[in-house]
């Protein structure tokens, strides 16, 4: 069973009155436990929950405060998601290349159902990684997730769909914006902070990225299709889009 810690983290603030708790993001920490807690501690970041190695667990914020762990997000309607989301990070250098040990799993397994429970607005396909929520600018927790096994234990959603059809890129982006992925955009840094440029006006944005559909596939193919991240919609990637849409629209359904 995993063991929790309590180690309160300094950053964090009230969540918005009436905000409601839609989204559950889960990310790597790309360095080690001692300096994890260190960053998610004191320094600009923070999470509610980190899971180490072990499967040790430490609550870090309450989840009933914002912590900072999303950044400049995009997921269905919403961006900015630190307000409705709960974050959690898990120990691991670079889950693109590196597996995540089994008793770590396991504590992110029950740690994630627990979640839920207290928070039932978070749909199916509203559990994310990081790299969903920001294309192209983040890459965690990686091809190395282990996304089938939360999906077997009643945790977001997971997809083995055949080859299909291939789609235009216009009905690609329309797809993929209806499962909840933001479409192509802009973003940069203003003020010392990242920053959407909207409408195509960068009004005082700088060092201006574009993030294009090719972006916002790999994105997708990094959770649900990871054997291959090209950002090309292939059969195999339409096939997997069309039945985790099914999916998550059969989820909300009365």
């Amino acid at each position: 069973m995993a063991r929790f810690i309590d180690l309160p983290s300094n950053n964090h603030a009230d969540r918005a009155r009436g905000a409601v708790v839609d989204t559950l993001v889960l990310h790597h920490t790309a360095q080690p436990l001692d300096v994890s807690l260190q960053l998610l501690r004191f320094g600009a970041v923070s999470a509610h929950y980190l899971v180490d190695t072990n499967g040790d667990i430490y609550r870090l914020v309450d989840e009933a405060r914002v912590a900072w762990h999303a950044g400049l997000s995009w997921w269905r309607d919403a961006r900015s998601l630190n307000g409705t989301s709960v974050g959690i990070e898990i120990v691991n250098l670079d889950g693109n290349r590196h597996a995540y040990p089994a008793a770590q799993q396991a504590a992110v397994i029950a740690l994630c159902r627990a979640v839920l429970q207290r928070h039932p607005a978070i749909r199916p396909s509203s559990v994310v990684a990081h790299s969903d929520i920001a294309p192209q600018r983040k890459d965690d927790p990686g091809t190395l997730f282990f996304w089938p096994a939360l999906a077997e234990a009643g945790i977001g959603l997971w997809s083995d769909a055949a080859a299909a059809d291939t789609a235009s890129p216009h009905a690609v982006q329309a797809l993929l914006r209806r499962f909840g992925y933001p479409p192509p955009h802009r973003y940069g840094r203003k003020d010392g902070r990242f920053a959407y440029v909207d409408d195509g006006v960068d009004d005082g944005v700088s060092d201006v990225v574009d993030v294009g559909l090719a972006d916002i596939v790999s994105a997708f193919q990094r959770h649900y299709r990871p054997a291959r991240v090209d950002g090309i919609a292939d059969g195999e990637t339409m096939a997997r889009l069309r039945d985790l849409l099914a999916q998550a629209e059969a989820a909300v359904q009365p």
